[in-house]
């Protein structure tokens, strides 16, 4: 046990005082005699204050950074308030030749309260839109989505969905995310739904992500020309393209893109390029409608939800089930009811 200064004074008195030995003495108070002695040796070098219990960390650490080393690095911190600990590091070593590290110059800062609090930007989303759809061709949306095919490699989906009828109004087969394969999927969109010849107070908005390809600045421009604004999402806040997500869900796990999976094609030698993958389609993504009819000699598209089924339908391109690769040159259309 530990004692306090006090009692350690009071056990080498009465010690001192005692008519017996000393080692009968400390056997009597249970105190071991390499403990007395060594209180006695502080005691008598230091006086009384000596017997206070000392810190068991050491009076100075071999790689502390000294004082005046500390002052430069904090003289080099004021006249450059602009730089961050790793800046300041790097640039008092190449000037001092002294080497600090970023973790002992921002210890060193903070104990100065020289640390600047980082200047966030908070953004808080909201639960809904504030101004929801009425009708069509009032908000879009768009997005990418990865597509695998077998023996080709990945591909990128691009499509634009309608907010009030959950249509997709067009969509394009891409080999890249691209800013000129989201102007060249809005243009397919623009075209199907007839708003090519529109008044600008009369195309929609456009709702994305924050993608590299949606916040180039040749899709801003490009946007700009035609009069259309442009909605970017939160970050973090993948909600508010719910409905888009959905439909590229959707069409990923009820189409059928087995194009090289019979046994007897063989691997193709080259990938197609973007020219040749290029469809239009205004089609339906979850809402139930009449059955609609082909306007093109591209294959019938396979609706997975017969009458009476409570789920929601899907236009699905019908998947190729023989040895070759489907065609995607012919446009598949269809009129909103």
């Amino acid at each position: 046990m530990r004692y306090p200064a006090s009692e350690k004074l009071e056990i080498i008195r009465l010690v001192e005082q005692s008519s017996l030995p000393v080692r009968r003495t400390l056997t009597e108070l249970g105190i071991p005699r390499a403990t007395f002695y060594r209180w006695y040796d502080r005691y008598s070098g230091g006086g009384p204050e000596a017997l206070t219990d000392r810190s068991p960390r050491p009076d100075r650490v071999w790689n502390r950074i000294p004082d005046d080393v500390r002052q430069h690095i904090i003289q080099l911190a004021i006249q450059e308030p602009a730089l961050s600990p790793r800046e300041l590091a790097v640039r008092f070593t190449d000037s001092q030749s002294y080497f600090v590290s970023e973790a002992s110059v921002y210890r060193l800062l903070k104990a100065h309260d020289l640390i600047a609090s980082p200047a966030f930007i908070v953004i808080k989303a909201a639960e809904a839109f504030k101004d929801k759809t009425t009708a069509p061709n009032q908000l879009w949306q768009t997005d990418f989505t990865y597509l695998k095919v077998t023996g080709w490699g990945w591909f990128y989906l691009s499509t634009v969905l309608d907010d009030f009828s959950r249509y997709i109004v067009a969509w394009k087969l891409c080999t890249t995310m691209k800013a000129e394969d989201v102007t060249a999927t809005l243009d397919l969109a623009l075209q199907a739904s007839g708003l090519h010849e529109a008044k600008p107070t009369q195309r929609p908005r456009l709702l994305s992500d924050n993608g590299s390809s949606y916040i180039a600045g040749d899709l801003a421009k490009w946007l700009d020309d035609r009069k259309i604004k442009h909605l970017r999402g939160a970050p973090y806040r993948p909600m508010t393209q719910a409905r888009s997500s959905a439909g590229t869900r959707l069409s990923k796990t009820a189409s059928c893109w087995k194009t090289t999976s019979c046994p007897a094609t063989s691997k193709p030698k080259s990938r197609p390029s973007s020219t040749t993958t290029t469809t239009a389609a205004t089609t339906r993504a979850s809402t139930i409608s009449p059955r609609p009819t082909s306007t093109s000699d591209a294959a019938q598209p396979s609706w997975p939800n017969e009458k009476g089924s409570s789920d929601r339908p899907l236009l699905i391109a019908a998947c190729s089930t023989g040895c070759r690769l489907p065609d995607f040159t012919n446009p598949m259309s269809q009129s909103l009811p």
